[in-house]
């Protein structure tokens, strides 16, 4: 007897039912919208958990539909209304339905659009290759809200669990050198053989094949290359020579391939004039430290630079989510700034990451580029990022009065996405209150008040402070 669509459906639906029972770790600071009647597409990288975050997400609604186009029969039907008929049929006649690998199928892009235009809740995941946001506002038109969703971060990894210091720092320490893949965190597994072989994956599947490449060492090559030298700045003039490759058009073209499956992604140098932005060297970084790991060669003993690494990935993913613009900072003095955050072109924080601050010589060295930028980009929310220092630090060049933060990595990540909000973005907001209040003061009373005289103001605060303080609270 021939197996039928209706009969696909429904064991799709009993496999469903099984792996709703597995280990879940909620995703922090990300959701599907079902308000608006725009389709939710949920892009990452491969093996990130995207199938997962939808299945558990879409447990809180009441009826929903679920269809992996992983199956050669269905993507073989011809007439698509089948597959609706014996949705229909399985899930009593839901009105959102869930597609997994939907770019199995072919004209898929027809096939949802007509979907949305009948009136149903669409979720949309599948492999990045062919979901990528570049693409999707032409095979959908626009009408869509993309949802990222990314390694485990810290704060997943702790997963709600109460942790004195040191056992928080031992996540720290084994989330930098292993990196937050579901699977190997989960269940154990062997980090260097599980992505070592999900790059490979990613590579061919995401780049070789599906931009037609003939020469696939050189993309090979270049992945390690970069995962060997990530917070390094490069040129696609320097890497091709190194790699003995006669085109830097080459370089930057396969740079941008490794970027689109968000394996790596590179930090441009901040310039008030978007020309040197263009000209000038990037930064490259990996979203993973687990790929560094596995494919990184000497630098996965390098635990600076996998902390440098790590706090940009999780920065990088706030800008995903719309907090900020990220970009590193670089004086003609070579004084460097390792992260300048810009909210609607106005830079909000200077940052640098450093592992430890034990040598006097490095940290003076990241003061002396936090103090250089702060002078240049006209940014006092100042930052130190290390293992273990929370303190704040204040100095004074000729008349100006600088205040340092330093924050332990530990508290920051612990927080995901918030902790953003909580230590370097509310307090930039508030400063900024605290500064305009002053020149107002200063304008109608003719005297000068002092930036730590306003502080009274938080000790008792206004009325105005304290919608300041709700409005960031929300964030």
């Amino acid at each position: 007897m021939a197996v039928t669509i209706k009969d696909i459906v429904q064991n799709q639906k009993n496999e469903l039912a099984a792996a709703k029972k597995k280990l879940y770790i909620e995703r922090d600071g990300i959701s599907l919208d079902f308000k608006s009647s725009l389709i939710n597409v949920v892009i990452g990288p491969r093996r990130a958990g995207k199938s997962c975050f939808c299945m558990h997400s879409l447990l809180k609604e009441d009826n929903f539909g679920y269809v992996n186009f992983d199956d050669e029969s269905l993507i073989k039907t011809e007439d698509y209304d089948e597959i609706i008929v014996a949705i229909k049929s399985v899930y009593s006649d839901p009105k959102i339905l869930f597609f997994d690998e939907i770019q199995n199928l072919p004209r898929w892009e027809l096939f949802v659009n007509k979907l949305q235009r009948r009136g149903y809740k669409i979720v949309l995941t599948g492999s990045n290759a062919n979901l990528l946001s570049t693409e999707l506002s032409t095979h959908l038109t626009g009408r869509y809200n993309p949802v990222y969703v990314f390694p485990f971060g810290l704060k997943e990894i702790i997963n709600g669990q109460s942790s004195t210091e040191a056992e928080t720092q031992e996540y720290l320490d084994q989330f930098l050198h292993q990196g937050g893949y579901p699977e190997p965190v989960l269940s154990g597994l062997d980090i260097k053989n599980y992505l070592g072989t999900l790059l490979e994956s990613i590579i061919y599947k995401d780049i070789i094949k599906r931009f037609k490449l003939r020469y696939s060492k050189i993309i090979e090559e270049l992945a390690y290359y970069l995962l060997s030298n990530v917070s390094s700045e490069y040129s696609s003039r320097n890497i091709a020579k190194t790699l003995e490759i006669k085109s830097k058009n080459t370089i930057a073209r396969y740079i941008d391939y490794l970027e689109e499956t968000l394996i790596l992604f590179t930090l441009p140098k901040y310039s008030f004039k978007v020309k040197d932005q263009i000209q000038s060297n990037k930064k490259i970084y990996s979203f993973d430290n687990g790929f560094i790991a596995a494919k990184g060669f000497s630098i996965s003993r390098d635990s600076g630079k996998l902390l440098e690494n790590t706090i940009a990935s999780y920065f990088k993913k706030c800008e995903y989510e719309g907090m900020f613009n990220i970009f590193f900072w670089k004086s003609e003095n070579k004084h460097e700034v390792d992260f300048v955050l810009t909210k609607a072109n106005k830079v909000v924080a200077l940052v640098q990451s450093c592992y430890d601050l034990g040598n006097k010589a490095t940290e003076e060295r990241e003061i002396k580029g936090l103090l250089g930028a702060s002078k240049a980009l006209g940014c006092n929310n100042l930052f130190i990022i290390s293992l273990n220092k929370a303190v704040d630090f204040e100095t004074v060049v000729g008349n100006m009065k600088y205040k340092i933060t330093y924050l332990k990595a530990r508290d920051l990540l612990k927080e995901g996405y918030e902790g953003v909000n909580k230590y370097i973005l509310k307090k930039n907001d508030e400063d900024q209150y605290l500064g305009e209040l002053a020149a107002k003061r200063e304008k109608s009373s003719k005297e000068r008040i002092s930036h730590s005289e306003m502080k009274k103001d938080l000790e008792a605060p206004s009325e105005e402070l304290k919608k300041v303080r709700t409005k960031i609270a929300k964030l």
